[in-house]
């Protein structure tokens, strides 16, 4: 028995030595100098306090009473650069506004803060309160598809809900996230702050693959550059938690879209047809060609959904009779 007594100390001692080799790994300096998010930021950028949380959004065409606001929520470990040739293409009927969700992007990564996706709806209906946006068409793409439904059920401003591939039937998370202690969220963190990690990673979703461009990369690194990312990054990568947003489906009662890259290595045919079966009153686009990025890899024909989209938030006024004319 004195042997098996000695393995086992054996294995808690190699475990611990394993542990503290992780520790060290976990908190060994990046060589990153994370600096304020306004050094970072280009000429398109702006800047807005909502909740006493600094958010970078954009903008692309003006606003008009006929005209409706989408407004854009990106996916897990990206930014409103995931939008960049998307909503170009919506600015003649949408005025556009793209931002980053706290955590990512040049948007402020406080700690400890809630990033769970109740609060970053919260977050992004604020937003529209700060912004005083109207008629909004509130669309998500995968983790941004999800916090985009409750956006939907929660601002009275909106019109309308566009789902690109989101994470709304299953988020797309492997399931051993939910279970990662300390130190692994701050591994993580450094992990995906690492500019050729974040390369591979989105080349890998990517039907084409040549989309994800060096400056692609170069534009989301910069997230890592910011102030406060590490710390943030690793408290929101403890907050991992199963999709909660099924139930809520039957709930929505504005007009809605989807629009599927159906060659999405996570997501299956059978999970946008379920979708198209729960969420009501929805439009749904497949697009073939496409992948997981649908935004990116198909930006035209997703562009020509939502424009077409327009007519069902805002139908066509019928112009005004004059007195005495008949139609």
């Amino acid at each position: 028995m004195k042997w098996l007594k000695r393995i086992g100390l054996g294995l808690i001692g190699l475990l611990g030595i394993l542990w503290l080799g992780l520790v060290i790994y976990a908190y060994w300096p990046t060589g990153v100098e994370e600096v304020p998010a306004v050094n970072l930021a280009g000429p398109a950028d702006r800047f807005v306090d909502v909740d006493g949380v600094n958010i970078r959004y954009q903008t692309w065409g003006k606003p008009a009473p006929d005209k409706p606001t989408a407004l854009l929520l990106h996916g897990f470990a990206n930014s409103l650069q995931s939008f960049r040739l998307l909503a170009p293409l919506l600015a003649d009927r949408y005025y556009v506004v793209a931002f980053d969700m706290p955590g990512f992007g040049l948007s402020d990564k406080p700690a400890p803060f809630d990033y769970k996706n109740a609060h970053q709806a919260t977050v992004a209906c604020d937003l529209i309160k700060v912004l005083g946006l109207k008629n909004v068409v509130v669309g998500g793409h995968s983790l941004g598809g999800a916090i985009a439904l409750r956006v939907a059920l929660e601002s009275p401003e909106v019109v309308g809900l566009v789902v690109m591939n989101p994470g709304i039937i299953t988020s797309g998370v492997p399931a051993i996230a939910k279970y990662l202690v300390f130190p692994f969220p701050r591994i993580q963190a450094k992990i995906f702050g690492d500019p050729e990690f974040r390369s591979n990673f989105l080349r890998r979703s990517f039907v084409n693959p040549a989309i994800v461009t060096d400056d692609v990369v170069k534009d989301l690194s910069r997230t890592a550059r910011t102030q406060g990312y590490l710390s943030g990054m690793s408290n929101m990568m403890g907050q991992y938690n199963d999709p909660d947003e099924v139930p809520m489906l039957p709930r929505v009662t504005v007009p809605s879209l989807i629009v599927w890259g159906q060659q999405d290595r996570n997501k299956t045919l059978s999970e946008f047809e379920e979708l198209k079966a729960k969420l009501p009153n929805n439009t749904a686009v497949l697009v073939p060609t496409s992948g997981h990025y649908v935004q990116e890899e198909a930006p035209a024909e997703a562009a020509a959904a939502m424009n077409a989209f327009v007519d069902r938030v805002m139908p066509p006024q019928a112009p005004a009779l004059i007195p005495g004319q008949s139609l």
